[in-house]
């Protein structure tokens, strides 16, 4: 894939030093996979030396991208977990994409083809609608384990009568769809775990998505939980969450027999990005991923 290929936008600037010092801070080297038939540019992150742990898979939710999880794949690939964040076609550095011809099962598609791009079954991390992805992607490609942050519900668990009325959306939709329009201080009221510094950036990478992709997630995808009964699962939910509710991603955890950790301030945002909130989050993951020898 040329650079030419690619949607242009600012390279973000690393979040934390890619080489620390201390138990906590080994070296960093980053990667990358490119998927040409697909156009997919996967963000890889990787510790300096080779470990036995398993790869993490990371797949964003609407309007994202891996600039989603700089913070993540540094906080893991500095303690021996390297990182692979994919990019859905249309969105940040994977080709542009015709949003409006895109759905749920054309994601579904690209997740699976950067699951087999990697060398060994991952632990797939994944956020909002990326949270449904991993469950899907789970049906039907080995997985090490699931990681779901603030996840949007299967069918199974979405609450009888009419769904969100996702039709009125236009083809492809920005971030006003998802509550992100309007002044730096009214939004930042809305997610007060996050710095000013961290709306910013929110503002600046959202991009545009798919309508069809977000109608499908709100009218209700079906997952076969009996296919993941053997898997370790963790589910996070944010108390401030305004886009997936806590209570939902609670529900979720029970529904599949999975372990439920809690963050009653953080935000849909906060909770993998949130400069003073992302290590709470990030460090129960690593405990989940330890306890589980993954």
């Amino acid at each position: 894939m040329n650079q030419e290929a690619r949607r242009v936008v600012d390279e973000p600037q690393p979040i934390a030093p890619v080489a620390a010092i201390g138990q906590a801070g080994r070296p960093v080297r980053k990667d990358e996979i490119v998927i040409d038939e697909r156009g997919l540019y996967v963000e890889s992150w990787l510790p300096e030396r080779r470990s036995r742990r398993k790869p993490l898979y990371l797949l964003h939710g609407e309007l994202g991208g891996s600039w989603l999880w700089e913070r993540y794949l540094g906080y893991f690939a500095r303690r021996g977990w390297e990182g692979h964040a994919l990019n859905l076609r249309g969105h940040f550095w994977s080709e542009t994409g015709e949003l409006a011809e895109l759905t749920f099962d054309s994601y579904l598609e690209d997740a699976i083809a950067g699951a087999e791009r990697l060398n060994r079954p991952p632990v797939v991390i994944g956020h909002g609608m990326g949270g449904l992805l991993a469950l899907k992607l789970a049906e039907v490609h080995e997985v090490a384990g699931l990681v779901l942050i603030a996840p949007a519900l299967p069918v199974e668990l979405r609450d009888p009568g009419p769904p969100e009325p996702a039709r009125a959306t236009p083809p492809i939709y920005r971030q006003d769809v998802i509550g992100w329009q309007g002044p730096l201080d009214h939004v930042r009221r809305q997610n007060p775990d996050l710095s000013v510094e961290d709306v910013m950036r929110i503002h600046h990478f959202l991009s545009a998505e798919s309508a069809a992709a977000r109608r499908a997630v709100l009218e209700g995808v079906p997952v076969d939980r009996e296919r993941l009964r053997e898997l370790s699962m963790l589910v996070i939910g944010g108390g401030l969450d305004r886009q997936f509710r806590e209570a939902d991603s609670e529900r979720l955890a029970d529904w599949l027999g999975a372990h439920y950790e809690p963050f009653g301030a953080h935000s849909h945002y906060g909770l993998v990005l949130g400069e003073a909130t992302y290590e709470q989050v990030a460090d129960a993951i690593r405990g989940f991923l330890e306890a589980h020898k993954l």
